[in-house]
């Protein structure tokens, strides 16, 4: 068989525990390139279920249930991790070879004159609190020359649509100035950070909401995107976003 593109390669995916997200295509994609994947989600369940259906498909995935929006936990989390990380292929004890921030969420909050302040809250913890706290966990574990990918929202962009959520753009913002802080502490060690802001996504639960006839960005095209950016083929781009549309 010839190698794969993660053949041994140890990837951290966190927000992955619900079917027909974009998560799920994301730990697919890697396991289908060899990689060993650890999935960290809250919600215990769904987080064991999709570890155990990438087992049975014959690859290798440990579940952890973890509130990446709880400082505590994540941290908590991370030095479990580590611990039972064996040197192996070239990467010491402990080590990771990227780091894929996918948990988040989305939420309208009304034009600003009236918009609610919990939902800046929520978005802020859902989206920002969860990025801040991987990284401050697992961004230490990142072999040099590994990855980082935190995912932001085509949104944010300059002259994209913004009006009335006002909330998830400042947090979806405050996400790309975390990746460049990182992208820079980085650059000594040959660490790369990016991240990938797509339109609309075509999962499950925007299906439902939005129906089928919107111009959705495919799951695997989004996967497509962040394999690239873990790959060696990446290796020159950090500090950038990328952004992905249908």
């Amino acid at each position: 068989m010839a190698p794969r593109r993660f053949d041994g390669a140890r990837v951290v995916l966190t927000g992955v525990g619900r079917e027909g997200q974009v998560g799920e295509a994301i730990a697919s994609a890697f396991a289908a390139e060899g990689a060993s994947l650890i999935l960290l989600d809250r919600d215990k369940g769904a987080v064991e279920a999709r570890a155990a259906a990438l087992v049975a498909s014959g690859a290798t995935a440990t579940a952890v249930a973890c509130d990446l929006s709880d400082a505590s936990q994540v941290a908590q989390a991370a030095a479990r991790i580590a611990a039972d990380l064996p040197a192996s292929g070239g990467r010491a004890a402990g080590r990771i070879d990227a780091l894929v921030h996918i948990a988040g969420g989305f939420a309208m909050s009304g034009a600003i004159g009236e918009s609610d302040a919990a939902v800046l809250d929520r978005m802020l913890r859902s989206n920002l609190m969860t990025a801040y706290f991987a990284s401050r966990a697992f961004v230490p574990l990142v072999r040099d020359g590994g990855s980082v990918v935190y995912f932001t929202s085509a949104n944010v962009l300059r002259g994209a649509a913004s009006a009335r959520m006002s909330g998830y753009i400042a947090a979806k913002s405050a996400v790309v100035g975390l990746m460049r802080s990182v992208a820079d502490e980085g650059r000594e060690r040959h660490l790369r950070a990016n991240a990938v802001a797509p339109t609309t996504v075509r999962t499950r639960d925007n299906i439902r909401d939005m129906g089928s006839a919107v111009h959705y960005v495919e799951r695997e095209a989004v996967a497509d995107a962040v394999l690239f950016l873990c790959s060696n083929a990446s290796r020159a781009i950090t500090g950038q976003v990328l952004r992905l549309s249908g």
